[in-house]
């Protein structure tokens, strides 16, 4: 009886607060120790390389799908990793006092990664077994708004309150505070969704499933039998090249200083610039491109898509060559680029959703996205030294030639014509 008491919990009592956990740790992980670590000193050749190993867990992560299947329910799995991702936040805070903070904070990280990577498994299949189908539809906006909601939260909001206790603490006092705040914020969410997050009756471990193993073998081989399978994975570990490598250098080239080549910003305006008007810039672009798919189709747009997310790339190399002081011009150029990559990026995300249609469309899209993370993981990893060793100027001139690769293999990626949208198909 309680647990059909359980499933009448509204919706809106869970579904934002899950979606903001589940978006929060990803911005942690990837955008959030990069400053971090640069505020420690630590050279963009070391920042670039490790946080670019953090994506491995989501790279992975369709391997290890099955086994939160078979061994609990997803409700316990999400309480777990939130306690876990506390706990891992709360590590990187008093790892930083010690003299090897780099590499405990590292492995600190890496279980904030593994469990994030894992949460992210089991919100999605919870959110299905938890709502109607009805609701479902209703609510995929409201879980996409809070998701990004937490790029705001962690980019805008963390940057600005680590540039305010770094006009009085130092960098790894301040980050203390920072990572202990966000392990008690976390372990709140947790505790609150003990308490509220409903019951479903089919919410149960598939522990003694012994098809599930081979369901999943089968569903992993069957992706590779796809239909012009060669240039689909070219695509997807390609087209974001040299956006893979931007983004590990962004903020460092923003928040260096104008001997080292960078741009001399305050965490508060590159938090505000990416964190709030950026996000905004980013949705917008998403939301037209979106729009436009649907009108058109895929085929029509993916040309001006590829040239959306690249072209902009341009701006990087003229700040790193004047390195200009006003800021309402950089932020100008900066929004502009984010706009674009918003736009830009509705192509890739539409196609790794036409790519995997069939019987096992929500396994293969999860394979997709595997594949999308070892994009931006490799490349990344080299990113710093690249910058390092020849300078900001001539670091963005290489991203600039790392967007030829993207337009070759667009040239020839292959988008059946009855696939292009669906109002296209009407």
């Amino acid at each position: 009886m309680s647990s059909i008491q359980e499933n009448k919990r509204s919706p809106w009592l869970w579904i934002p607060s899950l979606y903001l956990t589940e978006g929060l740790p990803y911005i942690i992980v990837i955008s959030i120790s990069i400053v971090m670590y640069r505020d420690m000193n630590i050279s963009n050749t070391d920042i670039a390389f490790y946080t670019s190993l953090l994506y491995l867990p989501w790279v992975i992560k369709p391997l290890w799908s099955p086994l939160v299947d078979i061994f609990s329910t997803k409700r316990r799995w999400i309480l777990i990793t939130q306690l876990l991702m506390a706990i891992g936040l709360g590590g990187i805070a008093f790892s930083l006092p010690s003299t090897h903070f780099f590499l405990y904070s590292l492995l600190f990280f890496w279980l904030l990664a593994f469990c994030s990577a894992t949460h992210d498994i089991a919100a999605d299949g919870f959110y299905m077994l938890g709502l109607s189908s009805n609701q479902q539809a209703y609510f995929v906006g409201i879980r996409t708004t809070f998701y990004r909601l937490a790029t705001i939260v962690g980019i805008g909001s963390i940057f600005m309150v680590s540039d305010s206790l770094q006009q009085h603490l130092s960098p790894s006092q301040s980050w203390l505070f920072i990572n202990s705040g966000l392990g008690i914020f976390f372990l709140l969410l947790g505790l609150y969704h003990y308490y509220i997050l409903p019951q479903p009756i089919s919410d149960y471990p598939h522990g003694k499933n012994k098809e599930i193993f081979k369901e999943f073998i089968s569903t992993f081989i069957s992706f590779f039998h796809k239909k012009h399978i060669g240039t689909a994975l070219a695509f997807m570990l390609l087209f974001r090249l040299s956006e893979s490598q931007l983004l590990k250098l962004v903020y460092p080239f923003l928040l260096d200083s104008k001997e080292n080549g960078g741009l001399a910003l305050n965490t508060a305006n590159v938090g505000f610039i990416y964190g709030s008007l950026g996000m905004i810039a980013l949705t917008i672009g998403g939301i037209i491109g979106g729009i436009l798919i649907a009108r058109h189709g895929l085929k029509h747009w993916i040309g001006w898509m590829t040239l959306a997310i690249n072209l902009p790339n341009f701006i990087y190399i003229y700040l790193a060559l004047f390195q200009p002081e006003n800021l309402i011009l950089i932020t100008t150029l900066l929004t502009i680029e984010q706009f674009g990559y918003g736009f830009g990026f509705s192509a890739y995300t539409f196609y790794l959703i036409l790519f995997s249609a069939g019987e096992h469309k929500t396994a293969h899209y999860a394979l997709c996205t595997g594949f999308m993370a070892l994009g931006m993981m490799l490349p990344g990893m080299i990113s710093g030294w690249i910058s390092d060793t020849f300078g900001y100027p001539s670091f963005f001139m290489w991203v600039m030639l790392c967007t030829i690769p993207s337009f070759i293999v667009t040239r020839y990626l292959k988008i059946p014509e009855s696939h292009t949208s669906s109002v296209s198909q009407k």
